[in-house]
């Protein structure tokens, strides 16, 4: 049987999934220091995979695939660009690293929105799609896209991967990649308490509980009928709209794939978003609505599209 490793490198958690026959076998997660750089975490990586390998009774790793946050030289194996995270990476030797400890096994790295896309086209809510987009909404935002039945990356990599770096607002707050008005400067978990502290009409109380700055919180306030945490949410809801309509027509998918942790609230993301893009985005006549969905494998996806890596 073949055994691959998927490994999703987040900023605050490293998912680590063992794939074999086809299936996801199990997973761990780590904890992550992604400001101190990915060379401190491969020995604890390494080990996490050996336990899987160890509880399935693997007897040989065939590959290793890295959801790596930033752009991906994909034909040199190596990460390209980093932004605030695992800033170390671009002068690592990781196929080496991966043969030191795997001999014989195939490495390979992509962006980690890409790799989670990869995973939704193959098995999960894309799975039968030639054209689609997926989102990824968390500390940043994320996305992969596949047109005409192919992943897409264009001269530098970058091409479908940074759909949280498109233009919402060109007076609005300056992103961590450097641009202004970034999709994951409105709306990320990152940029919370910039969002709350500009929202307009808060009451003060709210706009100062620090427990308020999340979006499990925030939603769940929202359910509950607040109206603080309906401003917050709505705008947010708004921003991610915004962004889809632009990937609607960037790259005309006939389906957009939400995921991240937020999904947990897809009840309500789902059809606004779902409303707002099919009042908005152009298309041409008799095309039909664009299907918004929530991601089917949920923190799985990366781990999973790995194993797709490997065919």
């Amino acid at each position: 049987m073949k055994y691959t490793a998927g490994i999703d490198l987040g900023g605050t958690i490293i998912k680590i999934g063992l794939n074999g026959g086809g299936k996801l076998l199990g997973t761990v997660r780590i904890p992550a220091d992604s400001a101190a750089g990915l060379g401190p975490a491969l020995d604890r990586i390494a080990g996490a995979v050996d336990s899987l390998a160890a509880e399935f009774h693997a007897d040989r790793i065939t590959g290793v695939a890295l959801a790596f946050p930033g752009i991906v030289d994909v034909k040199a194996g190596r990460a390209a660009g980093t932004n605030a995270k695992y800033c170390d990476a671009p002068s690592l030797d990781l196929a080496a690293w991966t043969e030191r400890h795997w001999k014989g096994a195939r490495f390979a790295i992509d962006n980690d929105a890409r790799m989670a896309a990869v995973g939704e086209w193959k098995a999960g809510a894309g799975a039968g799609c030639d054209n689609m987009v997926m989102m990824t909404i968390g500390t940043g935002i994320g996305t992969g896209a596949v047109v005409d039945g192919r992943l897409i990356y264009g001269r530098n990599w970058c091409a479908g991967a940074l759909g949280g770096h498109f233009t919402v607002d060109f007076r609005g707050r300056k992103c961590t990649c450097g641009n202004t008005g970034c999709v994951e400067a409105l709306a990320s978990s990152y940029f919370l308490p910039q969002i709350i502290a500009a929202v307009p009409g808060l009451d003060d109380e709210f706009r100062n509980d620090p427990e308020n700055r999340n979006f499990k919180a925030l939603f769940g306030q929202y359910v509950s009928g607040s109206r603080n945490a309906a401003a917050v949410v709505e705008y947010c809801m708004d921003v991610w709209s915004a962004a889809v309509i632009d990937y609607v027509h960037a790259y005309d998918p006939e389906i957009v794939v939400l995921g991240g942790g937020i999904m947990k609230s897809a009840d309500i993301i789902i059809p606004y978003i779902d409303r707002k893009v099919n009042a908005s985005a152009f298309r041409p006549e008799g095309a039909g609505d664009v299907r918004i969905v929530a991601a089917a494998l949920g923190d799985d996806a990366a781990i999973i599209g790995a194993d797709y890596y490997f065919e």
